[in-house]
């Protein structure tokens, strides 16, 4: 067993912004770090007009922190921001400890997760551009990279840190990136070319997406519970009722202040969400947070340029929801992943949403058009399906997308 490195946590509160969202983003905080194998120790906080220039936090509060560092024999000091280069150095020396930030933790996390040689490779990328900036000769800051938390690579790799080593790396894992992100970019045409209809699940990390995966597709992807237990995309094939055909992806997870480096290396990823027909966006309904948590997702989606698809907000975690609870989005469900009734429900729950987005049609079809029938099927939700004997016809009522080539091609009337 791994053994845990002893963390103190400090973070800079500045006076006049919101007090909820500042001590939320500190338990976070602690999440992440337990996640990445620390434990927390200690948590020293201190409220400031702003951020000191230099040194993130005041003279007198260092002077703090650096006996609770001798006191508690601490491994690594993790703070609540992302900070400049310059402050980070200045805070190594003044507490003559390993100083990593927010940004730093995130990434050391998501270098342990990825699986997938893609996944290795935004994280990497991503570890590199951030140190880069923060390479300054070889000084102690350097000499204290020794291990631990926020110097792990993705797989096995220790981080270097030779500034004309990572500047190398950076433009190797550009160019490898950009054939996955070909290689991704055809599949997605092909997937469009067969018109399969998208769905994409997002949703705050740890709100039980892959559990939700699993469930609907009968795979067997990580579900953990952990911060960002899933960081390389899945994509399987679901059914709903009558032969609807669907392809279901599931996607890394958001969080408060996603670090810009992760959110541009994990693009493409991303774009998964911005290529969907559908959104199944989970929320933790369990968690007193998940108000915060659903904003995050929605301003995430924004930025992608996502926040117009249909979406059916899934809250999950049914059992354990507190008797207030209520919900903040519409249209939605409540369900608990590990039920199997739930997710009988869940798909019934999408289709009724569909309904009210697609066009009603009703068609007729002679005994001799089996393969039409097959492709009408495949590509809209049939509600009802009958065999007229006398005139051998099927008559077919249902729902479909009016964008479709299927309706447009069959059902669409001049």
């Amino acid at each position: 067993m791994e053994q845990k490195e002893r963390v103190l946590i400090a973070a800079c509160e500045i006076k006049g912004e919101n007090e909820e969202r500042f001590y939320m983003s500190l338990e976070e905080l602690k999440q992440l770090t337990e996640t990445a194998q620390g434990q927390v120790l200690q948590v020293m906080t201190q409220k400031r007009t702003r951020k000191h220039p230099a040194l993130y936090l005041g003279e007198g509060k260092l002077e703090e922190i650096k006996l609770e560092i001798e006191k508690l024999d601490i491994d690594v000091v993790v703070l609540n921001d992302e900070v400049s280069p310059g402050q980070l150095r200045n805070l190594s020396d003044r507490l003559e400890a390993r100083v990593i930030d927010r940004t730093q933790l995130i990434l050391d996390i998501f270098a342990q997760r990825a699986k997938t040689r893609e996944g290795k490779l935004q994280v990497e990328l991503a570890q590199m551009q951030y140190m880069l900036p923060r390479l300054h000769g070889k000084g102690i800051e350097l000499s204290r990279l020794g291990g631990g938390i926020g110097t792990r690579g993705p797989g096995e790799t220790k981080l270097e840190t030779d500034r004309r080593h990572i500047q190398r790396r950076i433009t190797e894992i550009k160019h490898r990136l950009q054939t996955v992100v070909n290689q991704r970019n055809q599949y997605r045409k092909r997937r469009k070319e067969n018109k399969a209809f998208q769905i994409a699940i997002v949703g705050y990390t740890n709100a039980g997406k892959s559990t939700l995966f699993n469930r609907l597709t009968n795979s067997k992807s990580l579900e953990e519970n952990q911060l960002f237990a899933t960081l390389d995309p899945l994509t399987r094939q679901i059914q709903l009722k009558n032969g609807f055909k669907a392809i279901i992806s599931d996607t890394v997870g958001f969080i408060q202040d996603l670090p810009t480096t992760l959110v541009a290396a994990f693009r493409s990823t991303l774009e998964e969400v911005t290529e969907a027909d559908f959104i199944l966006h989970v929320v933790d309904g369990s968690n007193e947070d998940y108000p915060q948590h659903e904003k995050t997702v929605y301003q995430l989606l924004e930025e992608l340029g996502a926040d117009h698809l249909p979406t059916l907000t899934v809250y999950n975690k049914q059992d354990k929801f507190p008797n207030d609870f209520i919900p903040n989005s519409h249209p939605f469900i409540s369900v608990s992943a590990l039920k199997q009734e739930d997710m009988v429900r869940l798909l019934a729950k999408m289709e009724a949403v569909l309904k009210e987005e697609w066009e009603s049609f009703s068609l007729r079809l002679s005994s001799d058009e089996g393969k039409k029938l097959h492709e009408i099927k495949n590509h809209t939700l049939i509600d009802t399906e009958k065999f007229d004997s006398d005139l051998e016809e099927y008559i077919i009522k249902g729902y479909a997308n009016p964008e479709h080539p299927v309706y447009q091609k069959y059902i669409v009337k001049e």
